[in-house]
């Protein structure tokens, strides 16, 4: 999604500096002359915003310390988006670190996919100072089509993760759904192209299945690890918030199966393809 996210910067003809642990993710952004490669610290210093796509808090708070991170070296006014899906709580923290040394923190949880990053079309949901939000708004502009902003530092990585709790969940059961309607004589299209003009429709029928099912592509582009992190975030949340989530913790349990099943690296797509392999899977021991 970084990557989508800077070529729609490039197309802008925005200057932009990026960084990545990845040669490779670099490599293709190399031959823009509006495009310089500099690592989080000295980016903090030439930059007025710095936007973070990295897999979690332990990315960033890397990033942030010591003498060559971003809190040592920060120009005056620096603005950050977290555009990780996070545990609010630890983004709280870091929002109060950088807080310290005056860079305002912004938590921003992304949906549209890698597709809706490539487009420029994503929805964010944004959390932190909202004078900074208001200010560097406009800079949002060339990777996203809505913003939110929800309140206190935390709004925006919450919504994230109850969005995630309900999109993923709502996955799991149209595959329940649809190895029921295949157990039933019932061709799998045909269930999806009935939801998809009834009120069963969603995103799911709409688009997931479609193109990445249906098709037998089982490119979603993103991996089961994704979809038990994010689980594991908001079932955790929502004990801590004392809500009930016995659908999202249903959910979660599905997903360890397909993890004990060696599926953590795997397009969360073949979910669908293996589903009844992996209800068969039994708990590893001292898990229920």
């Amino acid at each position: 999604m970084g990557r989508g996210i800077a070529r729609c910067y490039v197309r802008a003809r925005i200057p932009i500096a990026v960084w990545d642990v990845s040669e490779a993710a670099i490599k293709p952004f190399k031959r823009h002359k509006d495009v310089v490669v500099a690592e989080p610290g000295d980016m903090a210093g030439i930059c007025s915003l710095i936007l973070f796509v990295v897999p979690g808090s332990p990315e960033i708070e890397a990033a942030m310390k010591g003498m060559k991170g971003i809190l040592a070296n920060a120009r005056q006014g620096l603005v950050i988006y977290d555009l990780t899906t996070s545990d609010p709580v630890v983004t709280i923290k870091i929002a109060r670190g950088a807080a310290r040394k005056a860079i305002s923190y912004l938590d921003a949880g992304m949906s549209g996919g890698a597709s809706g990053a490539d487009a420029g079309t994503l929805t964010l949901m944004i959390g932190g100072d909202e004078r900074a939000f208001k200010r560097t708004r406009k800079n949002l502009k060339p990777f996203t089509e809505k913003n939110f902003y929800l309140g206190k530092s935390g709004t925006g990585h919450t919504l994230k993760l109850i969005h995630n709790m309900v999109c993923h969940t709502n996955f799991i059961a149209a595959c329940e759904g649809g190895r029921m309607a295949e157990r039933a004589g019932i061709k799998l299209k045909d269930m999806v192209d009935v939801f998809n003009v009834s009120n069963a429709r969603s995103y799911i029928s709409q688009v997931r299945f479609p193109k990445h099912i249906l098709s037998k592509k089982w490119d979603a582009k993103s991996r089961v690890y994704n979809l038990h992190k994010d689980l594991g975030m908001a079932v955790s949340l929502g004990k801590n918030l004392n809500a009930q989530v016995s659908l999202g913790e249903g959910t979660l349990a599905f997903l360890e199966k397909a993890v004990d099943r060696g599926m953590v690296d795997k397009d969360f797509s073949l979910l669908y393809r293996d589903f009844e392999k992996i209800r068969r899977v039994k708990p590893k021991k001292g898990k229920k």
